[in-house]
């Protein structure tokens, strides 16, 4: 039998809540539906928690990402016109004429002091990320190549790089410049030789076709 502390504390609770005593049955009900509620807002707190935690490690990502693209490529514009001024030096190197017996030595020391200042250049280029490319003899490649003409070739396969204007300059694997490029194209189809009519087998007077039975 309960105490009486215990009876009052019952009388206390029906007193105040208006209600009389519950039986075990009704207390087991309700302690039942308490911990289904608890449950279900641990699993909402849960949920949420979890979704909290994925957004924060994607911001991390994404923060990670953009600090590594800002230090890759935040030299990309800098890149892209040292770029162009190497291809001017090489263009001044192309116009030079070619080494040969009897050339002024002023003409050799300046080829060879451009060529110097050239292979330096690009050396503290690719040191940085920058790289230059000659994509003559390599398949058309839409991502570093720009199509500035086609040229019927029988010596090169279709989509194949002629020549290149320029070469292709990449910035740690990113495309700087694109190449401009001359693409070879398959020559148009030999026209058939036009039927010798009178030499084409049959007897003269008649055609191809016997038409007599």
């Amino acid at each position: 039998m309960p105490d009486e502390s215990e009876m009052q504390e019952s009388a206390a609770q029906a007193s105040a809540g208006g209600e009389s005593p519950k039986t075990p049955d009704e207390l087991m009900r309700a302690a039942s539906a308490r911990i289904t509620e608890l449950e279900e807002e641990n699993r909402t707190l849960k949920d949420r928690w979890m979704r909290a935690e994925a957004e924060i490690a994607n911001v991390r990502a994404r923060a990670r990402r953009e600090v590594e693209d800002a230090r890759l490529f935040a030299v990309q514009s800098f890149a892209r016109d040292v770029s162009e001024a190497a291809d001017n030096l090489r263009r001044g190197l192309d116009s030079l004429p070619l080494a040969g017996p009897g050339e002024p030595e002023m003409i050799g020391r300046l080829r060879e002091g451009f060529a110097g200042i050239e292979r330096g250049l690009l050396a503290s280029l690719e040191k940085n990320g920058v790289r230059r490319s000659d994509p003559t003899g390599a398949a058309f490649d839409p991502n570093l190549h720009q199509a500035m003409a086609e040229q019927e070739s029988e010596e090169h396969p279709p989509g194949t790089v002629i020549s290149a204007w320029t070469p292709a300059w990449t910035l740690n694997g990113r495309l700087l410049r694109p190449a401009m490029v001359v693409v070879a194209k398959a020559p148009p189809a030999e026209l058939a030789a036009p039927r010798d009519r009178a030499g084409s087998g049959a007897a003269p007077g008649r055609s191809g076709f016997d038409k007599t039975a």
